[in-house]
């Protein structure tokens, strides 16, 4: 494939209207808001948008329950590594090690080059569990029967599901352990509007931070959660004051970093979601799942 031949073929972008009296250039500038009016208006005009099974010129007015569909044409998407290492396998599940640069799901920008579509290449039907973020390796586990899928995603709501990360922290903590209940909720960031980071009137969270080993300037850690909140291990080190090393969205408090702080894909911080413990939903017995961590992220006696 050449450097600029599309990776994939299109998609078709889909938007049910809520509320009528909007005209299509409006609600798409509106809906979509990573494109200007002018760019809609030129797609509008190339035929790529349809409402009610025809071309949309841009000036019709919708109504309630209208389907917006952006058929979006073939694109080169952003590069990724595709490779990924099979943990476990069998009629009912499917566990992956996923490589740091790879998204879990399609979005911003990303179709093809995510772990879901290669894993349906060989797994058709496969449903994934959980995601990690794009700049997050190791474990994820998908389901490959609507029952186990089912059965899991219950387990994970009811918290039966252990999960353990191995982080690289900046500084060098006195603690040993420390259980960090910093609530995470939606606060402004200069880029997006908002981000998910500390904030006191967001949900519950808790994670429980442990030393694996202290370096110069820098500590290895794992970090077990109990809650799934977005970005919650980045957030939370950050907040106790061991920002990941690299990350470019979250400071210490867990916050944005103060001026222009990156995005939440943008990569550079080290995470690697290490194991998952469950009970499988069809045998019944205890599995433990784990992905080998990359160098950075073992302590010297385990390289």
């Amino acid at each position: 494939m050449s450097d600029d031949a599309p990776s994939n073929s299109g998609f078709a972008f889909r938007s049910q209207v809520r509320a009528g009296g909007e005209r299509v250039l409006a609600f798409l500038t509106r809906e979509y808001q990573h494109s200007d009016g002018a760019t809609w208006a030129a797609r509008l005009a190339a035929g790529e948008v349809e409402v009610r099974g025809v071309p949309a010129r841009g000036d019709e007015v919708l109504r309630a329950g209208d389907v917006v569909v952006w058929h979006r044409p073939p694109w080169r998407e952003e590069a990724a590594p595709l490779d990924y290492a099979v943990l476990l396998e069998d009629d009912a599940l499917v566990a992956v090690s996923k490589p740091s640069g790879l998204p879990t799901l399609p979005g911003a920008g990303f179709l093809t080059h995510t772990l879901l579509t290669q894993v349906r290449l060989r797994y058709p039907g496969a449903s994934p569990l959980h995601r990690l973020g794009r700049g997050t390796s190791g474990a994820v586990l998908f389901a490959r029967t609507g029952a186990a899928g089912a059965a899991l995603s219950r387990a994970w709501r009811e918290h039966e599901v252990g999960k353990v990360y191995r982080a690289l922290g900046t500084g060098v903590p006195q603690w040993d352990t420390l259980d960090i209940r910093t609530p995470i909720g939606p606060v402004p960031h200069p880029r997006l509007g908002t981000v998910f980071a500390a904030s006191p009137g967001g949900k519950p969270s808790r994670s429980v931070a442990t030393v694996r080993e202290r370096r110069a300037g820098q500590t290895l850690f794992d970090v077990a959660i109990h809650t799934g909140r977005p970005h919650q291990i980045r957030i939370h080190l950050a907040a106790a004051g061991h920002p990941l090393v690299g990350d470019p969205l979250y400071g210490p408090g867990g916050l944005p970093l103060a001026g222009l702080p990156g995005l939440p894909g943008d990569l550079g911080y080290l995470l690697h979601a290490w194991t998952l413990h469950f009970t499988h939903p069809v045998t019944g017995q205890a599995v433990r799942v784990e992905a080998p961590p990359p160098d950075a992220l073992r302590p010297a006696g385990d390289r």
